[in-house]
This record gives structure tokens, sequence and C-alpha cells, in this order.
């Protein structure tokens, strides 16, 4: 079975990818609430904001057809919601332009974050910046066996493809919904197994990974280079 991976180019030898994780979440996660915070009106900001992105895209060294088909999952419900407020009258053509920018950097720089880092790494990172240990776990194992819960949809869809031919749209509606029922029972059951099995092997909810994380000279510029350029953008956008 073939998957798509949130990190498949965590192994790029490129600046961003080589960045300690919690480093990158910090970075990360301050350009968002950065370009969150930024004023409706700042269009400049806005235009400086997609420069910065582009930049970071680049040294990043990911293709930006990965980028793009990514946002594809997010930024049509921004779109829909913009416009059903823009012909309602409750927003203007700028306040929806914000929104649009808005929403596209911050997921242009969420998809950076999770693309060029490990998943076991940025797990391990985000509980060694105190995040609760629960939300950690329970997204560890959900991405971890989503991709066994897939494997199983797959057999049994092949399955079901192989004993049946044709036949009218209610008889493949129900089939479905037995398909849906049956693999509810197997994942139920395959977590049960799973759980046992960690305990027996001494799973106490840490994350463990074989890389340590140590902070370089590149990650302190990285994060000032950043840090400087947004309150340069700032600057800008107070002073137009």
């Amino acid at each position: 079975m073939r998957h798509s991976y949130i990190d498949q180019y965590s192994g790029l030898d490129s600046i961003v990818a080589r960045l300690d994780p919690r480093i990158k979440i910090i970075t990360f996660l301050s350009l968002i609430i950065f370009t969150v915070v930024t004023p409706a009106s700042s269009r400049q900001e806005f235009c400086l904001q997609g420069l910065l992105a582009f930049a970071i895209l680049s040294v990043s060294r990911m293709p930006a057809s990965f980028i793009f088909k990514k946002s594809l999952v997010v930024i049509p419900f921004v779109v829909a919601v913009s416009i059903f407020n823009l012909i309602a009258g409750r927003q203007t053509i700028g306040a929806f332009s914000a929104i649009f920018a808005k929403s596209v950097l911050s997921v242009v720089y969420l998809i950076l974050l999770v693309a060029t880092t490990r998943f076991p790494d940025l797990m391990k990172a985000f509980e060694r910046l105190k995040c609760p240990r629960l939300i950690i776990t329970i997204l560890s194992f959900m991405y971890r066996y989503v991709f066994v819960i897939e494997d199983e949809l797959m057999t049994m869809q092949v399955a079901k493809e192989s004993r049946s031919f044709g036949g009218p749209a209610l008889f493949h509606v129900k089939v479905f919904s037995n398909i849906l029922a049956s693999l509810f029972i197997r994942s139920y059951e395959h977590a049960e197994e799973v759980y046992l099995a960690m305990c027996a092997r001494g799973f106490d909810g840490n994350i463990r990974t074989l890389s340590e994380f140590k902070l370089r000279a590149a990650d302190g510029v990285f994060l000032f280079a950043v840090s400087l350029i947004m309150l340069f953008i700032r600057v800008a956008g107070a002073i137009r």
C-alpha cells in the first residue's frame, strides 16, 4: 500500500530541514500568530509577509506543487466562508482579501513545519516545549495507526470489488455500510491488542527517538533573522 506521509520531505538537505525541531515550532508558530494579528488594512504587510514565506519556501527546497496540493484541503473552505460573508454584506472586499491572505500564509507555514520535520521528532519537540502529554499521545497514535486503518479499508475495498459485478446503487451503499461497521470493529480490536503489547514492553507515555536535540548557532541565527524581518515588516506597516 502506498501512503502520503506528511513528513515526506523531512530528509531534504536544506536549511529548514536541518533546524532543531523546537526552533522550527517556535519560529513557524510565531509567524502564524504574527500573520493572524496583522490588521486587515495593511496590504503592504501582507505583501512583505508573502515575500518572506516565499523566501523560506525557497531555502526549504520543497516543491511548490506539494504546498499547493496540501493547501487545497483548507483554502476552498476559507474562500467559501469569505464569499458567503461578502454576499451577505458582513465584510468588504478588503476584508475578504485579508482573510484569504492570512489563511494562505498560515497554511503554508504549517505545511512547512510538518513536512520538513520527522513526525516523531515533532512530537518530541512539543513534549520538550511542555505541551500537554495527553494531546501528544493522541496525535502520535492517530498518525501512526491511521495508515493501518487505511490498509484495512483498502483490503476490504479490493475484496468487495472482486466479489461484486455491477448491481444497483442501493446494493453498493449497503455493502459499504457493512464495510464501515466491520472496519470499526477491527480497529477497536486492533487498538486493544496494540495497547496491551505496548504496556508489556514498558510504554509510559514518553516520546523516545534515536536522535537527540542539540541547539546550534544556525538555529539561533535563523530565529533571530526571522524575528528581525517580522519586526521590520511591522515597522514598515506602522509608518505607511
